[in-house]
């Protein structure tokens, strides 16, 4: 029966005074009742508009159209065909400005919940299905994929449907890469990373890891082991510093450090040997999903106080909305339209304060956002013992200094054409290694994008 409410069904959550304190998965997720009840809300569009917005084009009003008949295994079958990660995606990506951004119920009211659905339908089929995935059978034809992040695994993992013996170097010791070591717990449990991890090992997707190519092993010797294509998705994790006065000072931390800390090495954990500050005060420099991440988590650690300092408004900032709400009800504390100009240490070089100057908006900068201008005399100084920067990445240049002819742009990113080929045969890239910090689906949509152009390029070979 048709569902015409104006509002979405809403996602059933920890309370906010309970899970500031806990690492556990914020929101519940819908029941079967619940996921049903929303499917309905769709309307089938003809256009299809919503399969514009995803970037891997999953076949959104035919899943929905399965939960709502109740064939789950129907509904992830449909999703899995686009989607290596379903379950990461229906948590992660930002289906507001994408999909949900163009679905119809959206014009008068609130859009379907897609990404809701994507989640719950992956859950259920994690929970209830014991059906084996069946390995493709092999082409004999072998390609390597560099960085078990999004775009690596998506890639590797459509390669290996079509029958491709693909391994995957990893430099970390698991791989997820940015689900594992960016993404905290409670957004992201590594459970349910792992799964699909298991998902694509299961139809013949090797994993090597503790590999760090450029240094373990090069692009070069890949190609001389027999791999005739190999394809990039290293990220981006080297991180930006603003070059203020006190960034050297003992309890500084870029955002990848804090939550690599955090996530992949558990220092959130009793038992955990792995140094982390746990201060009373900090302030997390940023206005991104990883600031609000690095927010969230430094509370959970035990800080009192928690700062997001970003120089525009919240109007401007890049982080999710849903990331935004979640924090203020876990009481993170918004000083917006301030910025750190000097970070203040004590005699033994610990942090010991910030010192910031009020901004206002000014005319707009190439981004199209309004260009903050600092208010003379304004400064003043917030007391906090440590400060993590999220000020965005950009790709490590170790692959681009030990391989001849990868071509890529001041900011150290891949130069790609639309189908992810570099400057060199044979090597594809995708990810935040060619567009610097996005979003997870986008970087698997290149992966995906990569994976045919790598398939066309090695039939064309043979």
């Amino acid at each position: 029966m048709a569902n015409m409410s104006l509002k979405k069904n809403e996602m059933p959550a920890q309370d906010p005074k309970v899970r500031s304190g806990n690492f556990k998965e914020v929101t519940l997720g819908y029941s079967k009742e619940t996921a049903i009840d929303e499917a309905n809300r769709c309307l089938h569009c003809k256009n299809k508009p919503c399969v514009s917005g995803c970037p891997v084009g999953i076949n959104i009003p035919d899943f929905i159209a399965k939960v709502a008949e109740e064939d789950f295994d129907g509904a992830y079958d449909i999703i899995s065909k686009s989607s290596s990660l379903p379950a990461v995606c229906g948590r992660v990506c930002p289906q507001e400005t994408q999909c949900e951004g163009k679905c119809v119920r959206g014009i008068k009211g609130e859009p379907v919940g897609i990404g809701r659905l994507e989640r719950f339908v992956a859950d259920w089929h994690n929970e209830h299905s014991s059906t084996a995935p069946v390995k493709p059978e092999a082409n004999g034809h072998k390609v390597a994929v560099i960085g078990a992040g999004p775009s690596g695994l998506t890639c590797a993992g459509d390669l290996a449907k079509m029958g491709y013996d693909v391994t995957i170097y990893e430099a970390l010791h698991l791989a997820g890469g940015v689900l594992v070591y960016g993404i905290p717990e409670f957004r992201l449990p590594k459970s349910i990373v792992q799964k699909e991890v298991d998902g694509l090992k299961a139809i013949g997707v090797k994993v090597n890891t503790n590999t760090v190519v450029g240094k373990t092993i090069s692009v070069d010797e890949l190609f001389e082991m027999g791999y005739e294509s190999v394809f990039i998705g290293s990220g981006a994790g080297l991180p930006r510093f603003m070059g203020i006065p006190g960034e050297n000072l003992k309890g500084v931390y870029s955002a990848n450090e804090f939550l690599t800390r955090t996530n992949l090495m558990k220092a959130y954990m009793p038992d955990s040997d792995t140094p982390i500050e746990r201060a009373k005060n900090v302030a997390v420099v940023g206005g991104g999903n990883v600031a609000m991440d690095a927010a969230r988590c430094a509370k959970r650690l035990g800080a009192e106080n928690v700062y997001i300092v970003y120089r525009r408004s919240e109007a401007e900032m890049p982080a999710r909305n849903e990331e935004i709400e979640h924090a203020k009800e876990e009481g993170i504390i918004f000083k917006t339209l301030n910025n750190p100009v000097e970070i203040l240490g004590d005699e033994h070089k610990f942090v010991k304060g910030m010192k910031c100057i009020e901004m206002e908006l000014g005319e707009p900068d190439e981004s199209g956002r309004r260009s903050p201008v600092e208010k003379p005399g304004s400064e003043f100084n917030l007391d906090v013992e440590c400060v993590i920067m999220s000020i965005g990445t950009s790709p490590n240049p170790l692959i681009r200094n030990t391989t001849q002819g990868l071509e890529t742009n001041r900011r150290g990113c891949f130069i790609c054409d639309e189908n992810g080929l570099t400057s060199r045969e044979g090597i594809y890239a995708g990810g935040d290694a060619v567009t610097g910090a996005a979003t997870v689906i986008l970087a698997m949509g290149a992966g995906k994008t990569a994976a045919k152009a790598i398939d066309e390029y090695i039939k064309s070979k043979n």
